[in-house]
């Protein structure tokens, strides 16, 4: 419990502690993007579970993109790849790896 103002606070507050705040929406931003959330539905997530302000989120996202460009254009490519050929039968591993499997590709005789 975090204690300020007279209030207790169970989760940081903005306003009492930015720094330990921040982080926390970072830390929920990370948890979004291990789920393949896009900006939009990681911003509307955290505003409707943790009730966080859109603003923030948006800006704590784009600190995070800027800090790791290379990162996010990986990201945002496997999410369009995604989308492109749906969530079924493709995969996005951690180290970047895309991979698309149809039964088709791997038979090897086809009964004629």
């Amino acid at each position: 419990m975090i204690y300020c103002h007279n209030y207790n606070h169970v989760i940081p507050c903005l306003h009492c502690h930015p720094h330990s705040y921040i982080r926390m929406v970072q830390h929920l931003i990370e948890r979004c993007l291990l789920l393949y959330m896009n900006r939009q539905q990681c911003v509307k997530a955290l505003a409707k579970y943790a009730s966080i302000r859109p603003c923030i989120t948006i800006t704590v996202w784009r600190e995070l993109e800027k800090e790791n460009k290379d990162f996010f254009e990986a990201y945002f490519q496997a999410l369009s790849l995604q989308a492109f050929y749906g969530a079924e039968g493709f995969f996005v591993r951690n180290v970047g790896i895309l991979s698309f499997q149809s039964p088709d590709l791997f038979s090897a005789t086809k009964n004629e």
